[in-house]
This record gives C-alpha cells, structure tokens and sequence, in this order.
C-alpha cells in the first residue's frame, strides 16, 4: 500500500463501481509477443478469440487475477515510428502511452531474474523516496515499457 495519503473512497460517484481491468498492446507480431510474456515472464493466457482479421488474447501474470495485458495482433497494422528507449529520462520526452506497472517483492532478485532470462534493462533500480518505492524499467520486444515497483 501507499506510503502516503489516500483520499477517501468516493462511494456515491456514478463511477464508482470502475476498476481497472487491463491495458491493451497493438503488437506487429501476435505470436512472437505472446510468447515473449509467456517465456519471458511468466504470463499466463487466460483467453484467446478471433475478431475480424485480428487475434486477441488476455495475458495474466503468474499469480494475479486482477490485472492483465490485452494483446492484438494479426491483420495489418500500420507502422509507427515508435522510439526504442535507452533510460527512462529520453522516454519522458514523448507525450502520450508510456507504461505499465507490475509491483513485486524484490526488484533487486526480479530484475536478475529478467537479464537470465534475457531481457534488457532500461533503468536499473533506483529509489524513489516520494512514493516510498524502488522502480527498475524494461521494455517488450516492440518497445513497450514495463515498470517494476517494490514498496520500500
């Protein structure tokens, strides 16, 4: 939990029966980036189905029902000109989807199990005392971010 001040619950918003549920990646590859979070990861593939020309699957980390990654791939999706990041101050410069966050235990031990499993690191591990973390950050094989957070 937060190392800070939460505000109350809002209870009688008209939104308050929201909660989150997944992020969606546009992949150029299906296959390769499903594989990608099932090898490299340890995803799990909770759903596949077909929509048009496109496959689509949820993605849940090893031990998480709450949270997951929504893959679309197939069909022909343009190109864009994504940049590859090489630390996290360059990737503050681009407006727009930045990331995703995974919390875990120990960012020390995941992030060297990451680089057996050849994974590249973008930010090492580095606190971060405003919000009583340590962060670390790698990106998929198609330059999507991915932020590693311990609660310190």
């Amino acid at each position: 939990m937060a190392d800070f001040p939460i505000p109350a619950k809002n209870t009688v918003s008209a939104f308050a029966n929201m909660r989150g549920h997944h992020v969606a990646l546009r992949v150029a590859d299906y296959e390769v980036a499903k594989s990608w979070y099932v090898d490299k990861l340890d995803f799990r593939v909770v759903h596949e189905w077909p929509f048009a020309d496109e496959q689509l699957a949820y993605l849940a980390p090893a031990n998480d029902d709450h949270f997951m990654i929504e893959l679309l791939g197939g069909g022909d999706p343009l190109p864009i000109d994504a940049p590859t990041y090489t630390d996290l101050g360059d990737s503050l410069r681009y407006a727009g989807y930045h990331h995703f966050c995974i919390s875990v235990a120990d960012i020390e031990a995941t992030v060297a199990e990451l680089r057996k499993r050849g994974v590249a690191i973008v930010t090492e591990p580095f606190k971060l005392d405003d919000i009583s973390r340590k962060l670390a950050f790698f990106a998929d094989p198609f330059g999507n971010l991915i932020e590693l957070a311990e609660v310190v």
